[in-house]
């Protein structure tokens, strides 16, 4: 089986699939692939087995290894997840999240290790490191139990 490796630049994709790939400075709708390497990219979807993206934005990326470098991802999920200047309001990683200098809405994983970072809430079974949370397990507990009752009230309004 030969390996296919794809070098672009400048340009405006659909859908791209390759063993290897390196895309710079241009928009793409689907990246598929094993090694994926995204510079000044815009992407919907980036689905890949080590993907690595630096100042690029995505909505859906999946992977075993994903890194983001002064980059967006909307929802990131894969085994290993490196934040490093990035933003990510949705990330879950399966082992381990490296969360360095970035802001993040919701982070799980089993390991979370953080330098100065930021995050509304973070879920993990171990967390390492210097990093500001909005909330913890018994505040989003809380704000959960009041969302309830209030959607609770509401629906008995509703019924009358």
């Amino acid at each position: 089986m030969e390996k296919e490796i794809i070098e672009m630049e400048n340009k405006n994709l659909g859908m791209v699939e390759a063993e290897f790939m390196n895309i710079r400075q241009s928009t793409v709708r689907s990246v598929e692939g094993g090694h994926i390497e995204l510079q000044q990219v815009g992407a919907l979807s980036i689905d890949g087995e080590r993907v690595e993206v630096t100042q690029g934005a995505s909505v859906l990326m999946r992977g075993a290894s994903l890194s983001l470098n002064q980059s967006i991802g909307i929802l990131t999920a894969g085994n290993t997840t490196n934040l490093n200047f990035s933003f990510a309001p949705v990330a879950v990683s399966a082992e381990e999240a490296v969360v360095n200098k970035s802001a993040a809405g919701i982070i799980a994983a089993r390991e979370i290790n953080s330098n100065n970072s930021t995050s509304i809430l973070m879920i993990g079974k171990n967390i390492n490191g210097n990093v500001t949370t909005l909330l913890d397990w018994r505040s989003a507990l809380a704000i959960g139990a009041v969302a309830g009752g209030i959607f609770g009230l509401f629906s008995i309004f509703k019924k009358k």
